[in-house]
């Protein structure tokens, strides 16, 4: 009989925290917009701070080329947004209690004050990411990458002004947990340690997070849909399709890339065995 009352507690006490958050920091009801600007700001910011840092700590940073530079900046950005939204995607899916079974009413129509504004922040990324991306096309990646921020971007804000689906949206925002050591990866190569052993643990590293955070935890999160089909079933139309289109597509390509993963620690790890 005292099963149900952890996660019911939990969810107390993240209530009395939203409400805190609602009142006195999101009051306004553009707090959703809002938060969006602050996701553009977040990223200029953390542009400039990696560049400020890199200038200083690295002394190869004023030998790269300005290309080299911005994408070197821009990873940094990146890593920032990463580490924020993957603290966030896991606190509210697997520690607020917001999504827990135990609750009555549909998993998929479940919002709130602070799970919105998150949202918001992430979605200040990636438009910022994308113009960034188009701008120096395909410098900071190519097609893949485009359609991969073009999905997400559109999944998250739609979650943010709908309130459907949040759920879904942070479990594959959890993904950016692999996004710092992709960019360690890269930073490492830049600077001539690719022989290096920082450069095989990360390798290594690289292969075990994606396989639990872009492979098993979608797994999950289809497994997720199935059970709670009959919920996704009652979204609006344009939100049934997307959950279910997105996250395959999205699979789809974390699959592929993560094959290149495993062939360029495999060629690593057989480089470093000849030598």
């Amino acid at each position: 009989m005292d099963a149900p009352a952890a996660p019911a507690m939990a969810f107390k006490a993240y209530k009395y925290k939203e409400v805190l958050v609602r009142d006195y920091l999101l009051a306004d009801s553009y707090a959703p917009y809002t938060s969006v600007l602050g996701g553009i700001l977040m990223c200029k910011l953390a542009y400039d701070f990696t560049r400020i840092i890199s200038s200083f700590k690295f002394k190869g940073y004023a030998s790269l080329n300005n290309m080299q530079k911005i994408e070197w900046n821009n990873r940094g950005m990146s890593t920032v947004h990463a580490i924020f939204i993957t603290v966030m995607s896991v606190y509210l899916v697997f520690f607020s209690g917001m999504f827990s079974d135990q609750l009555d009413g549909p998993v998929t129509v479940r919002s709130s004050s602070i799970s919105t504004f998150t949202l918001g922040v992430s979605i200040g990324y990636f438009i910022t990411d994308i113009a960034m991306i188009y701008w120096l096309y395909p410098a900071l990646g190519g097609m893949e990458y485009v359609v991969h921020h073009m999905l997400s971007l559109m999944s998250t804000m739609y979650a943010m002004l709908s309130g459907e689906a949040h759920v879904y949206i942070y479990m594959g925002l959890i993904t950016e947990t692999t996004t710092p050591g992709i960019n360690l990866r890269w930073f490492l190569d830049v600077a001539g340690m690719k022989n290096s052993k920082a450069y095989l643990v990360n390798g290594v590293a690289m292969v075990v997070t994606w396989l639990v955070a872009r492979i098993i935890l979608f797994m999950y999160l289809f497994y997720h849909m199935f059970v709670h089909y009959d919920q996704i079933e009652r979204m609006n139309t344009f939100g049934y399709f997307l959950v279910l289109i997105a996250p395959c597509i999205i699979f789809m390509m974390n699959v592929l890339w993560f094959s290149k993963i495993l062939k360029g620690l495999k060629k690593t790890m057989a480089k470093r065995h000849t030598e």
